[in-house]
């Protein structure tokens, strides 16, 4: 204070807590510790902002398996029918070719036991009619061959007989010339006894045997020629048989032909008709084998979706599902559109499994707790449902955690973080704050990685 005596000292800090309005100015004691924690803090976080942060995509998914056969498939049924007897029931594990259920026809056309064996029948009926027709084939073809010798024969001894013929009318020709002469020489003769019978040189029996020689050269004369006329005419109906022979033989060939091709259009009908029935019989055997519904790989029935005896059925429809026994358990997961360029095949992937408790730092991943190891094996090229693609995970072999649980079922949920490049905690931040999407640094290497394709490929 201002010490006006100088026998008395005055204690400065006893006075000041004795004045109210000193003790109002005095910092208390706890802001100050909250300034130190606060300030601590601040630092804290200042420091955090600088450390490694580990980007990932967030999604959620299913329990699958990698392979389609190993997922579950309803067993239909092939043909329509009525169930008859089951011989498994739910749960029950069963080997592949197990006899799961069986059912009998609704169909009137297939009513009949013995349906086979009637086909069996009439195929054997319509081979034995393709036979007997093939042999009626060969004797047609026989008898064609035979009309044709026939044929041929018959036109040689025709050719022979006009031979004959021809010679005939020669021989009548050089007969009706020798008439002529013996005529010129009967005339000259009966010319002579007239001139000399009108001398008295001959009697008149003479000329009278003269007269009757000529009379009888003409005679001869009309005689030869009738007989040529007659040859000729002969010959030119031998001529006219070879046309009616040919035209004749021809007719009966054509005829036979006729039936042969009528005959060879019946096999291919019948052989039609047997293909039909061979067809029919062997439908009709796959048909029967169809009457017993088999298991198509080893596994677990889960469900039927048909219940009692005698209900029925119609093809195609879902008789119960099967579940395969060693399904290759995958993870099925499903990411944003915006996330799905920065994903590649072999990316780590922490996953979270619905019934397993656990604690994911999702940008330390080393220190989660209960979480299991995968990888990125498939990435679908087209969106699966509302915009979102589909990634298929599998067990991480190189991560401890990569082994998963043996307890997982097929259809269980699963939450999954894919893990992408390291940036500091302040980039991340920012990156939240603005809605960007993670490794930006991604797009950029994807797009060198184009532009350096483009331009080997430009080379």
């Amino acid at each position: 204070m201002l010490r006006l005596s100088p026998n008395v000292p005055v204690d400065d800090k006893s006075y000041r807590e004795k004045l109210n309005s000193t003790r109002v100015l005095h910092t208390p004691g706890g802001a100050k510790v909250l300034a130190y924690w606060l300030l601590s803090i601040l630092l804290l976080a200042f420091i955090v902002m600088f450390l490694p942060w580990q980007q990932n995509i967030r999604a959620e998914g299913e329990l699958t398996a990698l392979n389609p056969q190993d997922r579950p498939q309803t067993i239909e049924a092939v043909i329509a029918g009525r169930i008859a007897e089951w011989r498994v029931r739910e749960g029950q594990l069963v080997k592949a070719g197990d006899t799961l259920a069986r059912i009998t026809e609704v169909k009137e056309k297939f009513f009949d036991p013995n349906l086979i064996e009637r086909l069996k029948e009439q195929v054997a009926a319509k081979e034995a009619n393709i036979q007997s027709k093939e042999q009626k084939v060969l004797a047609l073809r026989r008898q064609i061959a035979a009309m044709r010798e026939g044929l041929t024969l018959k036109l040689s001894q025709t050719e022979r007989k006009i031979e004959q013929k021809e010679l005939k009318v020669e021989s009548d020709s050089n007969k009706v010339l020798a008439a002529v002469v013996d005529l010129q020489v009967a005339e000259r003769q009966l010319t002579g006894q007239q001139v000399m019978y009108d001398s008295g040189l001959v009697p008149l029996t003479k000329l009278e045997s003269a007269r009757m020689k000529s009379q009888s050269s003409q005679a001869n004369i009309v005689d030869a020629r009738n007989s040529l006329d007659a040859s000729r005419q002969e010959l030119l109906i031998t001529r006219l048989d070879i046309s009616t022979l040919e035209a004749e033989a021809l007719d009966k060939i054509s005829k036979a032909e006729s039936d042969l091709y009528a005959t060879l259009a019946d096999i291919s009908d019948s052989e039609a008709s047997l293909a039909k029935l061979r067809n029919e019989l062997a439908n009709m055997e796959i048909r029967n084998q169809q009457y017993y519904i088999l298991a198509p790989q080893d596994g677990y029935l889960v469900k039927a979706h048909k219940n009692g005896l005698g209900e029925t059925i119609k093809e195609g429809e879902a008789l119960m599902t099967i579940m395969p026994e060693n399904p290759q358990l995958a993870v099925a997961l499903y990411i944003k559109a915006m996330d799905a360029p920065l994903l590649d095949t072999g990316r780590h992937v922490r996953l979270e499994f619905d019934g397993w408790p656990a604690l994911q730092f999702s940008g330390w991943p080393s220190v989660a707790v209960g979480t299991f190891g995968g990888q990125v094996q498939v990435i679908d090229m087209v969106d699966s449902k509302e915009g979102k693609y589909r990634v298929l995970i599998t067990p991480d072999k190189k991560d401890e955690d990569g082994d998963w649980p043996n307890e997982l079922r097929l259809g269980s949920g699963v939450y999954g973080w894919v893990m992408l490049d390291d940036v500091p905690v302040y980039y991340e931040l920012w990156r939240q704050l603005n809605g960007f999407p993670p490794s930006l640094q991604s797009y950029q290497d994807a797009g060198e990685a184009d532009m350096g394709s483009k331009e080997k490929g430009g080379k």
